[in-house]
């Protein structure tokens, strides 16, 4: 009888503890030292395209900043493609609700704004985002459909021509009620808002499977052996989507956790890059 040999998942320290690759320039977007995106240049002759970058860390700043995304931000600084790597404030750090989706609007607005000043190229912005990131990346997909008075609308609204989900956590109703989830209940509830008696406004505003869906297309790209962000996730909240006339597809990568999402050399990053240059139009 043969056993078959379990498949070894990458560590995060596989991925941390390789030399760290550094970004071109950082800009400011606010007065908090959260409130900056790291920008990510090609050699070459301008404009470039651009992918606007969301770190995951479970919502709290404590756990992951945005250089979790370097390697992979290096990566399409080589294929030629800009990357705007945004930071922001998490719940431990002020954020939470609207705060955070305040951080986000406004990094992602000014991208649209004076994106052409730095060199970028504006008409075509996917969005990527890792585990959280992954969600505020399909919130931001939706933000276009959000009531006309909401605050997270502005004069200057990004919208994505496509949104990438890579191992993200889209529905944070149904986190909420996983208390022994690697996240933790305390901050999927600090994202949907405090008071109890709004709290289904405030999904509505900010769960995307609760959200008004617009006509940005969704990808989910989940590893089968991921712990944090498993299969069903993806298949539940595309379910969720289409039910409301959304533009969702699942890729499920065969012998991948978490930490390959985010690292260069897999092939669940390959596939990331097959939708990014299909959505710029490269």
């Amino acid at each position: 009888m043969v056993t078959a040999t379990p498949t070894k998942l990458m560590e995060w320290q596989d991925l941390l503890g390789r030399t760290k690759p550094v970004a071109d320039r950082t800009i400011s977007y606010g007065d908090s030292p959260l409130n900056v995106v790291d920008l990510w240049l090609p050699k070459g002759k301008p404009p470039f395209k651009v992918v606007l970058m969301l770190h995951g860390g479970c919502w709290e700043n404590s756990v992951a900043d945005r250089t979790i995304m370097n390697w992979i931000a290096d990566d399409l600084r080589h294929r030629g493609i800009a990357v705007w790597n945004v930071e922001y404030g998490g719940v431990d750090s002020g954020g939470g609700y609207p705060g955070t989706y305040q951080d986000v609007t406004k990094a992602a607005d000014l991208l649209t704004r004076d994106g052409a000043n730095y060199g970028l190229d504006t008409r075509r912005v996917p969005v990527i985002g890792h585990s959280a990131g992954g969600h505020l990346a399909l919130w931001l997909s939706n933000r276009a459909a959000l009531p006309a008075n909401s605050p997270f609308r502005s004069a200057h609204m990004f919208v994505p021509v496509a949104a990438i989900s890579q191992g993200g956590i889209p529905d944070l109703r149904m986190i909420a009620g996983l208390p022994d989830h690697a996240c933790g209940d305390a901050s999927a509830k600090a994202m949907a808002g405090a008071p109890s008696a709004n709290r289904r406004e405030i999904y509505a505003e900010t769960s995307p499977p609760e959200m008004v869906q617009g006509r940005v297309p969704q990808f989910l790209v989940n590893g089968d052996l991921d712990r944090v962000a498993p299969p069903a996730f993806a298949h539940d909240y595309a379910g969720k989507v289409r039910a409301k006339g959304g533009r969702v597809q699942v890729d499920i990568i065969p012998a991948t956790g978490h930490a390959e999402l985010i690292a260069p050399e897999t092939p669940a990053w390959k596939r990331q890059v097959s939708l990014i240059r299909s959505a710029i139009g490269r």
